[in-house]
């Protein structure tokens, strides 16, 4: 009987990627947390989620920076490694490929992280109307 869900063993490893994905994981690390061997575990992986295990976790790192890139004034090269890559030129590279430009372009098309800072001196939330911001 198939399922149009994915396998339980291969949301682990996704929600393993989602979860430590500033960590120096590899697709072995992920195939272990599906309980599979690594080249089983990207050919289920890429026929259920349409991309590549590696691909997956490049993407999560990639939205990440971005995220740090909007929110705060981290340098580029403390972002890369923060978010478990070690190399700033395939990062520069793999960013611009997702984003359409360099991350330092991406950071300046945005308001400085220390303008946020001293308008509201904290973060609101997303939709605007919860009342456990106010006071």
């Amino acid at each position: 009987m198939s399922s149009l869900l994915p396998a339980r063993h291969l949301l682990r490893a996704k929600d393993l990627a989602d979860a430590r994905f500033g960590e120096p994981l590899t697709v072995a690390d992920l195939a272990r947390a599906a309980g599979l061997s690594p080249a089983h575990f990207s050919r289920e992986f890429r026929r259920t989620f349409g991309e590549s295990p590696h691909a997956y976790l490049l993407t999560r790192r990639l939205e990440r920076a971005a995220a740090m890139l909007r929110t705060t004034d981290r340098s580029v090269a403390d972002i890369c490694v923060s978010v478990g890559l070690s190399s700033i030129g395939s990062f520069t590279t793999s960013f611009t490929r997702l984003f359409g430009r360099p991350p330092t372009a991406y950071r300046a098309s945005f308001l400085p992280a220390a303008t946020w800072a001293r308008r509201s001196g904290r973060p609101r939330p997303a939709c605007g109307s919860c009342r456990c911001r106010r006071r």
